[in-house]
C-alpha cells in the first residue's frame, strides 16, 4: 500500500529561500503547494520544474494580508485534504530609522509577517489537529534575535512570530504537531542584494560568507521530518556564528 504524500504549503514559495524550501520538501516526497502573492508565473514555473523532475507540486496565489482571500484559498486547498506541513516563509522589508518610519511602513511589514501567519495558520490548525500529525515552521530573522538598526518594524514582526511559535507549540504538542521557528542571518537572496557587500559580510559574519538558501532549506526540511518529532517551541538560528 502506498503512503499518501503529505501536503506542504510554503508561503512566499517562489522567492530565493522559499523556492529552495519547496525543492527540499519535494525531494523528500511531499506534495508541495508553492504560494505566491503577486508573481504567480514564477510559482507556476517552479511547480512545473518540480513536476518535471518527478515530484508532486502545484502553485497557488492569494494575498496574505487579505483575511477573506486567505480563507477562500485555504478552504479550496482543504477540499483536497489537510495540509500537514506549513512553512510561513513570506515576509517583506520596508526599512527606515524608527523616528522617520511611516505608519504604512510599520503596518505593512507587520501585516505580511504577523497578519499573514494568522491568516494562513489559523484555518489550517483544526484539520491538522484531526490528523494528529503536523509541522508548522515559521521563518524569522537574526534581526528578531539581536535587533538591527532601521528594522524596528521587521524585528517586531519577526520577534512576535517567535513568541507566537512558543505559545502555539504548547497548544498542539499533545496532538503530534510541532511548531518551530528558523531564524536566518545573512543569506544569499534577492532581499539582501545591494544591502551587504563582501567587506560588510566579512565584518559581521564570523564564517565570512553569506549562507545559502539550500542550507536554510535543509534545516526546514529536517524540522518537517519524522526525525524532528521531539523538537518544538524552539527558535533555531542559522547565521554563520553571528550570535
Amino acid at each position: 500500500m502506498t503512503t499518501p504524500l503529505k501536503r506542504a504549503l510554503v508561503t512566499g514559495g517562489s522567492g530565493s529561500i522559499g523556492s529552495a524550501i519547496c525543492r527540499a520538501l519535494a525531494e523528500r516526497g511531499h506534495h508541495v503547494i508553492v504560494h505566491a502573492n503577486g508573481n504567480i508565473a514564477r510559482a507556476q514555473a517552479l511547480a512545473a520544474e518540480l513536476c518535471a523532475a518527478g515530484h508532486s507540486a502545484e502553485a497557488i496565489q492569494f494575498d496574505l494580508t487579505d483575511g477573506e482571500a486567505c480563507a477562500t484559498a485555504i478552504a479550496a486547498l482543504l477540499e483536497a485534504g489537510p495540509v500537514q506541513i506549513l512553512v510561513n516563509n513570506a515576509g517583506i522589508h520596508n526599512d527606515a530609522v524608527f523616528a522617520g518610519m511611516s505608519r504604512e511602513q510599520w503596518q505593512g511589514v507587520l501585516d505580511v509577517s504577523l497578519g499573514g501567519f494568522y491568516n494562513v495558520t489559523q484555518p489550517l490548525m483544526l484539520p491538522m489537529i484531526r490528523t494528529r500529525w503536523g509541522r508548522v515552521i515559521n521563518l524569522s530573522s537574526v534581526a528578531a534575535v539581536a535587533g538591527n538598526r532601521g528594522q524596528v518594524n521587521y524585528s517586531a514582526a519577526k520577534g512576535a512570530l517567535q513568541a507566537a511559535t512558543k505559545s502555539l507549540s504548547l497548544e498542539v504538542a499533545s496532538r503530534g504537531i510541532t511548531v518551530n521557528t528558523v531564524a536566518p542571518g545573512v543569506i544569499e537572496s534577492e532581499m539582501i542584494e545591494g544591502a551587504f557587500d563582501k567587506e560588510t559580510i566579512d565584518r559581521i559574519v564570523p564564517m565570512k560568507r553569506a549562507g545559502k538558501p539550500e542550507e536554510v532549506a535543509a534545516l526546514v526540511a529536517f524540522l518537517a521530518s519524522e526525525s524532528a518529532a521531539y523538537i518544538s517551541g524552539q527558535t533555531i538560528s542559522i547565521n554563520g556564528g553571528m550570535i
